[in-house]
């Protein structure tokens, strides 16, 4: 604690500099009667699903094929960069994420399955993919046209898939590539302030006590944190946001 006067320091990140939120799965219905969220990739982001209630599953596109993946209380599933990921609703689904490299998904890291004409254009991905500030039937009628058109782009890629042919699946993640390209820079300082950041202090707190000088124990603390945005339009589902280090909310489109 800080009894002098001065601000005490800004709370550091979650361990590993991860990004945190919680998801309660989309019971819309799509052009296929699947209930869920909007499917889509990250560029450099492994992400976790821990379930902490209901039933459901996550569908994954990636290089060895089609999966649909079961959740259920207690179980986790996590997916590395370019995997196409869809969170399926089976019943009261509701799951906490973990996110790689917190700050970058919200920064544009998530590139959504729409159908490659849309991705071609900037200016007409970054319309599907912005929603309207705050709640309501406005809000919740774009998240479900962005979560339509997304589903439109992924199911033509998970028949190409089915069938043995990659080619739509491997262009998909050129054109999210391409899309993405020069918000580069900025993930990079992103990324230097938050997950290497966290990785190097590591390594000279091992320094420290290699040196036998544990002095960086004097900073000890803890934190907590409250969702700063409850019942948010996330790409899987409503989402509880935190407002901690790194992260940038809420969503933005690039």
């Amino acid at each position: 604690m800080v009894s002098d006067g001065r601000k005490p320091p800004p709370p550091r990140p979650l361990p590993g500099a991860v990004g945190l939120s919680h998801l309660s799965a989309y019971d819309w219905a799509a052009a296929d009667g699947v209930c869920g969220g909007s499917p889509h990739l990250h560029l450099v982001c492994t992400e976790a699903y821990v379930v902490t209630g209901g039933r459901g599953s996550v569908q994954t596109l990636s290089p060895d094929g089609y999966r649909d993946i079961p959740l259920e209380p207690g179980s986790v599933a996590w997916f590395t960069p370019g995997t196409v990921h869809r969170m399926v609703q089976g019943g009261g689904l509701r799951v906490t994420v973990l996110m790689q490299n917190s700050g970058l998904p919200e920064a544009g890291d998530a590139v959504f399955t729409f159908p490659p004409e849309v991705l071609a254009d900037p200016g007409a991905y970054a319309a599907a993919a912005t929603l309207p500030s705050g709640a309501g039937p406005e809000a919740e009628a774009a998240a479900r046209r962005r979560r339509d058109l997304a589903v439109e782009g992924y199911l033509a890629l998970r028949t190409a898939l089915v069938a043995g042919d990659a080619g739509p699946y491997a262009e998909f993640q050129r054109a999210a590539a391409r899309l993405v390209r020069d918000k580069v820079p900025a993930w990079r300082e992103l990324w230097r302030s938050g997950a290497l950041a966290t990785a190097e202090r590591t390594g000279a707190q091992l320094d420290a006590l290699t040196d036998g000088d544990p002095a960086y124990l004097g900073e000890a603390t803890a934190y907590q944190a409250a969702p700063t945005r409850r019942g948010g339009h996330g790409m899987c589902g409503f989402r509880d946001e935190y407002a901690l280090p790194g992260a940038t909310l809420p969503y933005r489109a690039p």
